[in-house]
C-alpha cells in the first residue's frame, strides 16, 4: 500500500527530499497531485523540514491514490528512489527512439489494439473544445497543456501504460480532428465553435495522436537530469554559474507527459526516451471521443472504463508549473515580476574578463545576451560546455575496456533548452526597453523576431509592436535601381506583403529550414529561424509553442542578386494550427497570403479549412506527398478549391523524388508571382488593431507607454518643415549660440583686434557676449519646449523613459522624411541646375540641418540653463527668479538610465561649459560623491563605424542610423559592478563618441584641419583609452587622421596626460593579419615617427622627438584588424561573426588594460573630469594649446609636489646646518697647531659624503612619490626633471656654503693662533706671580686682612703688566687694501679708467654719499635715434639693476662681519667678482653701460665695504688685546688667590666659576646657533606652515592680505621691490607669530633644556667621574662637549689654577649650579623683545623661510611678476596671475599714460611690443619666447582671472601714476565693475584655493 509506505518510510523520505524540495513541490504542483492554494500555502512556509513535513501530510489525506501517484512522481525525479519506497506493480513506460520513427507513430497498448483512442480520461467521453484538450489542446491562456494529473492517464499504471511502436511509413497519423469547423469571424475563433460530427473508431488511423509537435522543436520528453539539475538551483542568482548536482533520469512520467503536451509530429528529431522500447513495432491509436458539455475538458475512452473530469485548476497547475519550471532551470525566477533592465546587463564585472560558455542551463540567459548584445551570430544556441572534447581519447579507453569499439553516445539534446525556450523566458522578464533592446540586436543578426509571444504569464498573447519600434533598415528596391536612391524606414512603419507559413497537421521535412533556403541567396545561407538541424533545434519545446516569428527580405537593388525585386515579411507559426487557432486567425487577418505546410488532409481537417471560406487571404498548400494518403488529399484539396478561391498554381508538392531544391525554386517563383500580383500590404503598428480585435494584447498598451505617447505626438504635430522647426521653436541654438561660441573663441583668439588694445577688444568682446546671454534670457520657452520640460520633468521615471524613446523615435521619422525629399530635391537640381551652384549649396545646408534628435531640444535646455547663469552671474537676475536650476539633475537622471549626453555641440563646434559642468555636478552628487571612472574614447573618419564599435563592445545606444552621422561629441556612463570595482579601480566607465574626422561637409572650410584638431585633442586629453577607428579603403585618410591624432598626443605630453592609445584597423578579414601585417605596423610606426616630428616643429617644440616619447605604444599589442561589420552583402547580410569576436578580445584586452594599470594611476572623479573638460577647452579654444593649457588638477599636483619638495629641502637644510655649527664649533674648540693643511681636506671629504647621501636620499624620496600614485603625479611627470636638477642644485649651493664656511672657521681659528700663543704665555707669567705673591704672603708671621691682600695682589699685577713685553696687534688702513684690489681689477681697462681712478678720493669717502644716475653712465651710441623713451626706460631699468646689486653686496658684507673674525683679502676679491659677474650678465641682457658706470658703482660698493671693514678690523683688534684679555681675568685670579690665601674648601666657588665663567658664555653662544634652526623647524610646522607651503601658497596669502590692508605703499614695495618686501614681510610674520603664541620663549626653554641634558649626561658619565684631578675632568667634558659647546681657554685656567678640589665633589658642585646658569640664560633671552631675540641670532630664520618662498627670484620681464615655479634650478619660469603692465612700469611712448593691457592677454593677441632685449624693434607679443625663452606666460583661463590687479590698478590709477611719474590710463569701464569680492575670488580662482 503506497499509503502504508509513506506512513513506514517517512524519515526517510523527509530527508531525501529535503535535498531537493523546491522541485519536488513544483513537480507534484504541475501534475496536480496538490491544489493551487496547497501549494501556494506551502510555498509561503521558510522552513524546508516543515513544508516537507505538511506535503507529506497533505498526500497522505488524498487516499491511496495520491500516494500512489506521490511515490510515483518521486520515481522520476530520483534516480536511486529506494526499491522499498517504490509503489508495488508499477513499472516504467517507454518510447521510441524518433530516430527509429520519423514519422512520428503513437504507440499501442500492448493488447495489440492499433488504433485506441483512449489516453487521458475525463468525466464525459465527449470532445466539446479541442483547444483546451488536454491532450494537445490550448487551455485558457493559450498556453498547451498535458500534462498528466490526478484522475488523468496514469502512465505507472499497468493498465494505463502504453508500449511505443513503430507506425506503418505509409500511413502517416495526422491530428486528430475538431468536432466543429471554426468560422473567421473577428474574436479569438476557436476549433471548437463547429458543429460537424467526427469520425472516430479504432479502425481509422488518421486520428491517430501526433507524437510530436513542430518539425524545429518536438514535444516530449524534457531532460531528466536538466530538469533535476535547473530545479535543485532555482532559488540561484541570474547572475551566478557553476556545476549543479544532477539529480538523475527522470522517470518515463515526462516522456509521455511530453508527447500529449506538445502535440509531437512525426517530423521531430528529438529521442524521447531514456532506452530502447522493448516493441519497437508496436503502435499506440488513441481516439477522441466527443464532449457532451461545453467547458468540460477532453476526455478519451480508455478501454471501455469511464473517464474521469479534469480540473481546471490542475490545467492551471500544469501550465504555472511548466513556465515556472523553464523560469527555475534558467534561474530567471526572480525577474518574473522585477524585471531585467538594460543597465543590469551593460554592468561590468568580473564575468566581463572571462571566455564565457554556459555549463548549465542557468547560465543560458547570460550567455544568450551577452552574445546578442555583441552581435554574435551563435547568441541562440544552447548547447552547454562540456568537461572535455568529443574528441577525448578516454573513448578509445572504455572501448577496450568494454570490448566494443564503437557505440552510440546518449542523446545530449537532455542537458539543454530549445532557444526559443530561452527567447521566451528571457523576453517575459525582460522590461521593455531590454525587450526592444534584444529585438534590435536579434534584427542586426539576421535573426527572425518575435511578432507574436505565446501566453505565458497571462491569459493573452502578445504582439511585439513597442519592442520592433527601434529598428530601422535601409533597402533599394528595383524601382529605384536606376537612380541609385534607397528607402530607409523604421520596420514598424514599413507597408509590407506579409506571407505566412503554417502547419497542419504533421509533416515530416522542416518548415522553417524551408524558409530559411528560400530567404537565403545560394552564395549566402543563412539562418533566420531556428530549426532542427541547427545546434540545440532538436531540443524539445516546453512553453514555445505557439509563437510567431517574423523576418523580412529586403533588395540591395541588384536585379542579378536579389531574390526579389521588393521588400517582404516572412511569418512562422510555431505548432500546429489546430493548436493554435488564434495566432492562426491572426495570421489570416494580416497576411497577403498563407502557405499551409502538411502531408496529408483527412475529413476533419477539412471541415476546419472550409471555415476559411470568404477570407480575403490567399491560400496556398505545400504537401509532402505520401504515398496512400495522397488520392484522398488531393480529393479534399479540390473539395476546398471553390470554397478557398484556390487555382491550380496554388498547390505546390514535394514529391519524394525531389529535393527540397526543387521546392524552394518553385516557392520562390510563386512569391514573385504574389509579389507582382499587387498584394495587400500591412504596416506592423497597423497589425496592432488586428491584435486588439482579436483579444490578444500589444505591448505597446499600458498606461506608461501611451501616456508618453500622448505627450509626444503634442509636441510633433507641430513639426512639418524640419530646419524651419527648429529656426522658430529652438530658437537659443540657432545663430544666437553660433555667434556666442565664435565670440568666446574670439575672446581666447583676439583674431579681429587690429587696432584696438586688447583689453578694450576684451571688453568689448565680453560686452558682445553679455549681449548675446541677454537676448537668449529674453527668449520664452516655446511650446514645444514646455512641453518637453513637462515631459522629461514630471513624468514618473518610466513614463519619462518612454517619453524619450518615442519622442527619438517620431523625430527620427520626421527626420528622415524630410532629408528623403531633400535629397530627392537636390539629386533633382543636379540634374537640371547644371553649373548654378548657389542654390545647390543653400539645399546643402538645409540638408545638414534637417537633423532632428532629442539632442537638440537637451541643447535647448542647455543654452537656457546657460543664459539665466549668466545674468545671475551679472546681477540681473536674483537666485529667487530662476526657472531652469532643476534641469542640471533631470539630465544627470538622464545619464544616469544611460541615455547619451551630449558634451560637444556638434553644429557650433562648442562646449556648453556652465551646463555640462552643472549636470556632472548633479551626477556626482546622486552617485554620493562615489564617481571614479575611466574615460573611453573613439576616434576615427566620419563612416568607418565608431558608434557601432562602441555599442557592440559595451551595447550602449549612440546613434548609428537616422540618416546623420555623429556630430561633436556624447557621453555614455557604464556602471561597474561593486565586486569589481577594487580590481577595476573605478566605479564607471564613461564612453565617448565623437564625430567623425575628415568630415565632407566640414572639408570646405578653411579651418576644417583645426577643427579636427581642436575635437582629437579634446578627445584624447579627457580619455585614459583612446581607439583610434581606421578603415583600411582609404591610406590617404588614415595618414591625415594619423596626423591629427600625433599633434593631439603631442599635446597630452606636454601637459603630463598619457592615455594609451589602440589602433583599430577595421575590415582586415585575413586571418593571417597580424603577421601578414608586421611590415606595416613597422611602416605605420616609422610614419608615426616622421609625423611627431613634423607635429613637434608645428607646435613649436624644440627637441627632437619621436611618437615613443609622447605615448607608450606597443605595435603587436596596440594594434587589432578587425574584419568587416558584415558578413556580406546588405541589406540582408548578417553581422560578420569575426567583427563580434574581435570586438570582444578588444573589450577584454581593455578590461585587463584597466584592471593592470588601476595600481599605478588613480582614476578620475566627476569633479577631476569637470576641471579637466573646463582646462582643455579653454586650451584648445587658444591656438597654442601647450602654453595655453590650465588646469586646477595640474596646478594642485604640483603645488602638493612643491610643498613635498620644500619639507625634503629643508629637512637636508636643518641636517647641513647643523653639521656646520657642530664644525664651526668644534674648529674653534681646536688649537690652531690642530688645524694642520689635512684639516680642511678632511672636512671637503666628510661634506662631499654627507651631500652625496644626503642627494641621494632627496632623489629617493622624490622618485618615491612619483611613484606612490599619489593623485594626479602623473600630470606634473614632466617636471620630475625640473626638481631633480633642483636637487643637484641645492647639493652644490650647500656644499659651496659648508666649504666657505668651514674654510673660513679655520682660517679665523688660525688667525688667533698668535695672540693665544702670546695669551697662554702672559698667563703662564702671570699664575707664576700670584703664586710667588701666595707663598709671599703665608711667609709673613702677620696675617694679611682682606684689604691689605687685595693692595698686595694690585701692586703684583700691576708690576705683572708693566714687565709683560705685551705685543698688540698691528691697526691695518683696509680702505688702502682694497683700493688697491680695486686698481688690480681694473688695470687692463684703458687709460680712461686709470684717470678715473686715479681721481678718484679716498674710499671712505664714499660710504656717506648715496649712488646717483648719471646720464654718461648709459650707453646709447648703438642706438641712433635715443628718444627719451629710451633713455628714460634705460635709466630706469639701470637704476633698478643698480639698487639690486648694492642690496646684494651689502648682504655679503654683512655675512662676512657677522663672523666676527678678522678682515682678510679674500673679502674683496669676492666682492668683486660678485660684480663683474651681475655686470656681465647686464651686458648679455643689452644693457650697454659706460665704464664710467663700472668705475663708479665699484668705488661706492668698495668704499660702503671699507668702511665697515675698517670697523670690523679695529673691533677684532679690540677684542683680541692682550692687556683687555688680561685684565678680564684679574678678578678670576683675585678670588683664587684670596681662596688660597684664607685656605678656605674653595671647590664649590670653583665650580660656580665654571658654571658662570665658562659655561653660561658658551650655553648663550649655543642659543644664538640653535635657536634660528629650531625657529624655522617650529614655525614651517605650525599652523601657518601652509602660506610658505609653495611659492603660489605664499603668493595667495600675500596678495589677500595686501587687499585687506589696501595700502597703497606696500602694494608699490611688492610691485617695484619684491624681494626686500617678502624679506620684510616675513621677517613682520615672524614676530607677530611669536609674539601673539609666546611660543619663543618655550622654544628657548626646549632648546636650552636639550644642551643642559646632555651637560648633566655627560658630568654624570664614567669618563668624567674617574678622572684623578680636575684638570684631567675637565679635559673630558671639553672633548665630550666639543661640538656643541665653545668654552673659552682663558676662563678655564682660572678655574684650574691651583685647583685641587675632589673630581666627585666639584662635579655635583657643579650641577648643583647648573638650574641657576639656565634660569639666568632663560630670564636673560626672555628679557629682550622679539626683534631683539632674532638680532642675536647666527642663523636668520626669516632669510631661511626667505629662500623658501622666494625662489629663482626671476620676474616676468613685462609685468614684473615673480615666478612660482618648484626648486631652484627649473627650465622655465611661471606666474599663476600676470598683471596690467603699468603696474611694472610701462607706459605710452607719446601719452605717457600708463598701460593697463596684461602680458597674459598680449601674448595670444596681434599687439607688438620693444625694449632693450628686443633692440627697441617692434615684435609681436606672441613670439616673446624669441627673447625670453625661459619664460611661460599662459593666456587667462577666463575673462576673470585676473580681476585682482584690474581692481588694484583701477582703485591706485592716480597714485601709481604719480609714483611712476606718468599719467594714469585710461581704464576699461568693465574694470570699475570689479568689486573687491570679485578681485578676493579671482586670486583663489588662480591659485587654486576654493
Amino acid at each position: 500500500m503506497a499509503f502504508e509506505t509513506i506512513r513506514r518510510g517517512r524519515e526517510r523520505l523527509i530527508a531525501l527530499l529535503l535535498t531537493t524540495p523546491d522541485p519536488v513541490l513544483d513537480e507534484v504542483a504541475s501534475l496536480g497531485i496538490v491544489t493551487e492554494e496547497e501549494y501556494e500555502a506551502l510555498e509561503k512556509l521558510s522552513e524546508p523540514r516543515e513544508r516537507i513535513r505538511r506535503l507529506l501530510i497533505k498526500i497522505q489525506r488524498k487516499g491511496e491514490r495520491g500516494c500512489e501517484q506521490f511515490l510515483e512522481c518521486l520515481q522520476s525525479l530520483f534516480p536511486d528512489f529506494p526499491p522499498d519506497l517504490q509503489p508495488p506493480g508499477r513499472r516504467y513506460v517507454t518510447q521510441t527512439n524518433d530516430a527509429e520513427n520519423p514519422e512520428g507513430g503513437t504507440s499501442s497498448e500492448k493488447n495489440g489494439q492499433e488504433n485506441l483512442e483512449a489516453a487521458v480520461p475525463s468525466g464525459k467521453n465527449e470532445l466539446e473544445n479541442p483547444e483546451r484538450a488536454v491532450l494537445h489542446g490550448v487551455n485558457d491562456l493559450g498556453y498547451p497543456d498535458g500534462r498528466p494529473s490526478s484522475g488523468d492517464f496514469d502512465p505507472m499504471n499497468p493498465e494505463d501504460a502504453m508500449c511505443s511502436e513503430k507506425n506503418d511509413p505509409e500511413k502517416p497519423e495526422a491530428p486528430e480532428k475538431p468536432e466543429a469547423v471554426p468560422s473567421l469571424q473577428k474574436g479569438p475563433v476557436t476549433p471548437n465553435s463547429a458543429t460537424s460530427p467526427m469520425k472516430n473508431g479504432p479502425e481509422n488511423p488518421e486520428t491517430a495522436l501526433p507524437s510530436k509537435n513542430d518539425p524545429e522543436s518536438p514535444g516530449g520528453a524534457r531532460s531528466s537530469e536538466t530538469d533535476a539539475a535547473a530545479e535543485s538551483s532555482e532559488r540561484a542568482d541570474f547572475e551566478e554559474s557553476g556545476n549543479i548536482p544532477s539529480c538523475g533520469e527522470e522517470g518515463k512520467t515526462a516522456a509521455i507527459k511530453g508527447n500529449f503536451e506538445d502535440g509531437a509530429t512525426p517530423d521531430s528529431d528529438v529521442s524521447m526516451s531514456e532506452s530502447r522500447a522493448e516493441t519497437p513495432g508496436a503502435a499506440r491509436s488513441v481516439k477522441r471521443c466527443r464532449a457532451e458539455t461545453p467547458g468540460h475538458s477532453a476526455s478519451v475512452d480508455r478501454s471501455g472504463d469511464e473517464a474521469t473530469e479534469t480540473s481546471p485548476n490542475k490545467v492551471h497547475g500544469g501550465r504555472r508549473g511548466a513556465l515556472k519550471t523553464v523560469l527555475s532551470k534558467l534561474r530567471l525566477k526572480k525577474f518574473r515580476n522585477g524585471k531585467l533592465r538594460l543597465g543590469d546587463l551593460l554592468e561590468i564585472s568580473l564575468e566581463s574578463l572571462k571566455d564565457w560558455t554556459p555549463h548549465v542551463l542557468g547560465d543560458l540567459p547570460r550567455h544568450f545576451l551577452r552574445k546578442l548584445m555583441a552581435l554574435n551570430g551563435t547568441a541562440r544556441s544552447t548547447r552547454l560546455g562540456q568537461g572535455t572534447s568529443d574528441e577525448d581519447t578516454s573513448e578509445d579507453e572504455e572501448g577496450g575496456v568494454s570490448g566494443d569499439v564503437f557505440s552510440l553516445r546518449e542523446d545530449d539534446s537532455r542537458a539543454s533548452l530549445h532557444p526559443l525556450d530561452v527567447l521566451c523566458a528571457v523576453l517575459l522578464c525582460s522590461d521593455s526597453f531590454l525587450q526592444q533592446e534584444i529585438l534590435s540586436k536579434m534584427s542586426m543578426c539576421q535573426f527572425a523576431l518575435p511578432l507574436l509571444l505565446p501566453a505565458l504569464d497571462t491569459s493573452k498573447c502578445t504582439l511585439m509592436l513597442w519592442a520592433m519600434r527601434d529598428i530601422v533598415r535601409k533597402w533599394r528596391p528595383h524601382s529605384l535601381a536606376d537612380s541609385r536612391g534607397f528607402r530607409e524606414e523604421s520596420l514598424v512603419l514599413t507597408s509590407l506583403p506579409t506571407i505566412s507559413f503554417v502547419r497542419m497537421g504533421s509533416c515530416s521535412f522542416s518548415k522553417s529550414k524551408l524558409l530559411n533556403e528560400v530567404l537565403s541567396p545560394s552564395q549566402q545561407h543563412h539562418d533566420f529561424f531556428i530549426h532542427r538541424d541547427m545546434e540545440s533545434g532538436n531540443v524539445p519545446r516546453e512553453i514555445a509553442d505557439g509563437l510567431v516569428e517574423i523576418s523580412w527580405y529586403f533588395p540591395g537593388g541588384r536585379e542579378n542578386s536579389d531574390l526579389f525585386p521588393e521588400p517582404i515579411a516572412v511569418t512562422n507559426l510555431r505548432g500546429d494550427i489546430e493548436s493554435h487557432w488564434l495566432q492562426f486567425s491572426f495570421l489570416t487577418e494580416i497576411s497577403s497570403a498563407m502557405f499551409i505546410l502538411t502531408e496529408s488532409i483527412n475529413e476533419r481537417e477539412y471541415a476546419l479549412l472550409s471555415s476559411l471560406q470568404g477570407s480575403a487571404t490567399k491560400y496556398y498548400f505545400i504537401l509532402n506527398s505520401q504515398a496512400g494518403k495522397a488520392k484522398e488529399t488531393l480529393g479534399l484539396l479540390n473539395k476546398l478549391a471553390p470554397l478557398l478561391d484556390m487555382k491550380k498554381s496554388q498547390l505546390l508538392v514535394k514529391e519524394q523524388s525531389n529535393n527540397s531544391a526543387e521546392l524552394v525554386k518553385k516557392l520562390r517563383s510563386t512569391l514573385r508571382g504574389i509579389m507582382s500580383s499587387s498584394p495587400k500590404s500591412a504596416r506592423v503598428c497597423d497589425m496592432a488593431v488586428t491584435a486588439r480585435e482579436l483579444g490578444i494584447q500589444v505591448d505597446e498598451d499600458d498606461g506608461e507607454c501611451w501616456t508618453a505617447l500622448e505627450h509626444i505626438e503634442e509636441i510633433t504635430a507641430e513639426i512639418k518643415d524640419v530646419a524651419k522647426y527648429k529656426r522658430d521653436m529652438l530658437r537659443l541654438q540657432g545663430d544666437l549660440w553660433k555667434n556666442l561660441a565664435k565670440v568666446e573663441k574670439e575672446l581666447c583668439r583676439m583674431k579681429g583686434q587690429q587696432d584696438v588694445s586688447p583689453e578694450d577688444y576684451r571688453s568689448q568682446l565680453r560686452e558682445r557676449w553679455l549681449e548675446l546671454r541677454r537676448q537668449q534670457n529674453q527668449c520664452d520657452l516655446t511650446s514645444g519646449m514646455v512641453k518637453f520640460i513637462s515631459g522629461i520633468g514630471q513624468l514618473r521615471p518610466a513614463e519619462k523613459h518612454h517619453f524619450l524613446k518615442w519622442m527619438k523615435f517620431h523625430l527620427d521619422h520626421i527626420a528622415r522624411g524630410n532629408l528623403s525629399r531633400l535629397r530627392a530635391e537636390y539629386k533633382e537640381k543636379c540634374r537640371t541646375l547644371g553649373d548654378d551652384a548657389q542654390q545647390l549649396v543653400e539645399l546643402d545646408e538645409l540638408i545638414s540641418a534637417s537633423s532632428l534628435g532629442v539632442e537638440h531640444f537637451m541643447r535647448e535646455l542647455g543654452q537656457f540653463y546657460e543664459a539665466e547663469c549668466s545674468m545671475v552671474k551679472e546681477g540681473n537676475m536674483g537666485n529667487i527668479q530662476r526657472q531652469f536650476v532643476h534641469l542640471p539633475g533631470i539630465a544627470a537622471d538622464l545619464m544616469l538610465e544611460g541615455f547619451p549626453m551630449e558634451l560637444i555641440d556638434g553644429d557650433a563646434s562648442n562646449i556648453p561649459l556652465q551646463w555640462v559642468t552643472d549636470v556632472l555636478t548633479e551626477l556626482h552628487a546622486k552617485l554620493g560623491g562615489r564617481s571614479r571612472m575611466l574615460v573611453l574614447t573613439v576616434l576615427g573618419v566620419q563612416s568607418t563605424g565608431k558608434s557601432t564599435l562602441l555599442n557592440t563592445m559595451f551595447g550602449l545606444q549612440f546613434a548609428v542610423s537616422s540618416g546623420r552621422c555623429t556630430r561633436g561629441a556624447f557621453m555614455s556612463l557604464i556602471k561597474v559592478a561593486e565586486n569589481f570595482q577594487q580590481e577595476l579601480g573605478c566605479d564607471f566607465i564613461l564612453v565617448i563618441d565623437t564625430e567623425g574626422l575628415k568630415a565632407p561637409e566640414l572639408a570646405r572650410l578653411e579651418d576644417s584641419y583645426e577643427h579636427d584638431n581642436e575635437l582629437a585633442t579634446l578627445v584624447i586629453g579627457l580619455s585614459d583609452i583612446t581607439i583610434v577607428n581606421m578603415a583600411m579603403e582609404n591610406a590617404t585618410e588614415m595618414k591625415d587622421v594619423l596626423q591629427i591624432v600625433v599633434h593631439a598626443f603631442l599635446r597630452m605630453e606636454e601637459i603630463g596626460h598619457k592615455p594609451n592609445c589602440q589602433f583599430v584597423h577595421q575590415n582586415v578579414s585575413d586571418v593571417s593579419a597580424h603577421e601578414q601585417n608586421m611590415r606595416d605596423r613597422k611602416h605605420l610606426l616609422e610614419q608615426l615617427n616622421e609625423m611627431t616630428k613634423a607635429a613637434a616643429r608645428m607646435e613649436k617644440q624644440s627637441r627632437e622627438m619621436k611618437f615613443s616619447d609622447i605615448m607608450d605604444y606597443d605595435p603587436e599589442k596596440h594594434s587589432w584588424y578587425i574584419p568587416g561589420l558584415w558578413h556580406g552583402v546588405p541589406p540582408m547580410a548578417p553581422v560578420n561573426m569575426g567583427y563580434s569576436e574581435s570586438m570582444c578580445e578588444l573589450k577584454k584586452y581593455l578590461f585587463e588594460f584597466m584592471k593592470n594599470q588601476s595600481p599605478r594611476r588613480a582614476p578620475k572623479d566627476i569633479p577631476q573630469f569637470i576641471e579637466w573638460v573646463t582646462s582643455l577647452w579653454n586650451a584648445v579654444k587658444h591656438e597654442n594649446f601647450i602654453f595655453s593649457f590650465r588646469n586646477s588638477l595640474v596646478a594642485e599636483a604640483y603645488t602638493q609636489l612643491s610643498v613635498k619638495y620644500a619639507e625634503w629641502e629643508w629637512e637636508f637644510r636643518k641636517e647641513m646646518h647643523l653639521w656646520m655649527s657642530k664644525t664651526e664649533t668644534t674648529i674653534q674648540n681646536q688649537s690652531p697647531d690642530d688645524l694642520g693643511p689635512g684639516t680642511f681636506e678632511k672636512l671637503r671629504l666628510e661634506v662631499h659624503q654627507m651631500l652625496h647621501s644626503g642627494e641621494q636620499k632627496m632623489l629617493q624620496r622624490l622618485q618615491s612619490y612619483f611613484e606612490s600614485g599619489a593623485g594626479s603625479l602623473h600630470l606634473v611627470e614632466k617636471y620630475r626633471e625640473d626638481f631633480h636638477r633642483s636637487v643637484t642644485f641645492l647639493r652644490h649651493e650647500l656644499e659651496s656654503y659648508l666649504l666657505c664656511k668651514s674654510e673660513e672657521a679655520i682660517r679665523i681659528q688660525k688667525g688667533r693662533s698668535k695672540i693665544d700663543h702670546l695669551q697662554a704665555g702672559y698667563t703662564k707669567t702671570i699664575e707664576g706671580k700670584v703664586d710667588g705673591l701666595l707663598r709671599d704672603c703665608r711667609e709673613r708671621e702677620k696675617g694679611l686682612k682682606p684689604k691689605e691682600l687685595e693692595r698686595e695682589f694690585a701692586k703684583m699685577w700691576k708690576e705683572t703688566l708693566a714687565e709683560l713685553p705685551l705685543e698688540h696687534l698691528p691697526l691695518r688702513q683696509i680702505h688702502e687694501d682694497v683700493y688697491y684690489q680695486l686698481c688690480k681689477d681694473l688695470e687692463n681697462r684703458g687709460s680712461l679708467v686709470k684717470q678715473m681712478l686715479h681721481k678718484a678720493q679716498n674710499l671712505l669717502t664714499y660710504q656717506s654719499k648715496p649712488f646717483r644716475m648719471k646720464k654718461e653712465y648709459l650707453d646709447l651710441g648703438w642706438y641712433k635715434a635715443a628718444m627719451e623713451f629710451i633713455t628714460q626706460q634705460c635709466k630706469h631699468e639701470l637704476e633698478e639693476f643698480t639698487k639690486s646689486l648694492v642690496e646684494e653686496c651689502r648682504r655679503c658684507i654683512g655675512q662676512k662681519v657677522h663672523s666676527q673674525g678678522d678682515y682678510d683679502q679674500t673679502y674683496c676679491r669676492e666682492l668683486l667678482w660678485m660684480i663683474n659677474e651681475r655686470l656681465q650678465e647686464k651686458i648679455a641682457g643689452k644693457m650697454c653701460t659706460s665704464a664710467s658706470f663700472e668705475v663708479d658703482l665699484k668705488l661706492h660698493i668698495l668704499g660702503e665695504a671699507a668702511s665697515t671693514f675698517q670697523k670690523m678690523h679695529e673691533d677684532f683688534l679690540k677684542k683680541n688685546d692682550p692687556q683687555r684679555r688680561l685684565e678680564e681675568l684679574r678678578p678670576q685670579y683675585f678670588s683664587t688667590f684670596r681662596d688660597l690665601y684664607y685656605e678656605k674648601d674653595a671647590c664649590q666657588k670653583r665650580a660656580f666659576d665654571f658654571c658662570d665663567r665658562c659655561l653660561r658664555p658658551a650655553l648663550w653662544e649655543y642659543m644664538k646657533k640653535r635657536l634660528g634652526i629650531e625657529i624655522v623647524d617650529n614655525f614651517l610646522s605650525s599652523g601657518e606652515s601652509i602660506e610658505y607651503g609653495s611659492r603660489s601658497f605664499f603668493q595667495f596669502t600675500v596678495q589677500k592680505k595686501l587687499l585687506e590692508e589696501m595700502d597703497f605703499n606696500n602694494y608699490v614695495k611688492y610691485v617695484s621691490n619684491y624681494e626686500v618686501f617678502v624679506k620684510s614681510w616675513i621677517q613682520t610674520r615672524l614676530f607677530d607669530h611669536y609674539r601673539e603664541t609666546g611660543g619663543l620663549k618655550e622654544l628657548e626653554r626646549v632648546v636650552l633644556a636639550t644642551i643642559m641634558k646632555k651637560i648633566r649626561d655627560t658630568l654624570e658619565s664614567c669618563e668624567c667621574q674617574d678622572t684623578p684631578t680636575v684638570s684631567e675632568f675637565l679635559d673630558h667634558f671639553c672633548q665630550a662637549m666639543c661640538k656643541e659647546l665653545v668654552i673659552s681657554k682663558d676662563s678655564l685656567e682660572v678655574i684650574l689654577f691651583k685647583n685641587t678640589a675632589n673630581v666627585g665633589q666639584f662635579s655635583v658642585d657643579i650641577q648643583t649650579f647648573l638650574s641657576q646658569v639656565e634660569d639666568g640664560i632663560l630670564s636673560e633671552w626672555e628679557e629682550l623683545s622679539g626683534e631683539m631675540v632674532f638680532t642675536q641670532l647666527q642663523f636668520k630664520p626669516q632669510d631661511e623661510i626667505f629662500k623658501r618662498v622666494f625662489g629663482c627670484g626671476k620676474q616676468c620681464p613685462f609685468c614684473n611678476v615673480p615666478c612660482e615655479a618648484g626648486g631652484s634650478d627649473h627650465k622655465e619660469h611661471f606666474a599663476s596671475v600676470h598683471r596690467p603692465q603699468g603696474l611694472g612700469r610701462y607706459r605710452d611712448e607719446t601719452s605717457k599714460k600708463l598701460i593697463y593691457s596684461l602680458c597674459s592677454s598680449d601674448v595670444v593677441s596681434s599687439v607688438v611690443f620693444r625694449n632693450l632685449h628686443t633692440a627697441f624693434q617692434w615684435h609681436p607679443y606672441k613670439d616673446y619666447r624669441q627673447f625670453y625663452p625661459t619664460w611661460r606666460i599662459q593666456p587667462d583661463p577666463s575673462i576673470s582671472a585676473s580681476d585682482y590687479w584690474k581692481f588694484i590698478f583701477r582703485k591706485f590709477n592716480h597714485q601709481f601714476a604719480k609714483e611712476y611719474n606718468a599719467e594714469p590710463a585710461d581704464l576699461p569701464i568693465e574694470w570699475k565693475k570689479i568689486t573687491k569680492e570679485q578681485a578676493l575670488q579671482s586670486i583663489r580662482e588662480a591659485f587654486n584655493m576654493e
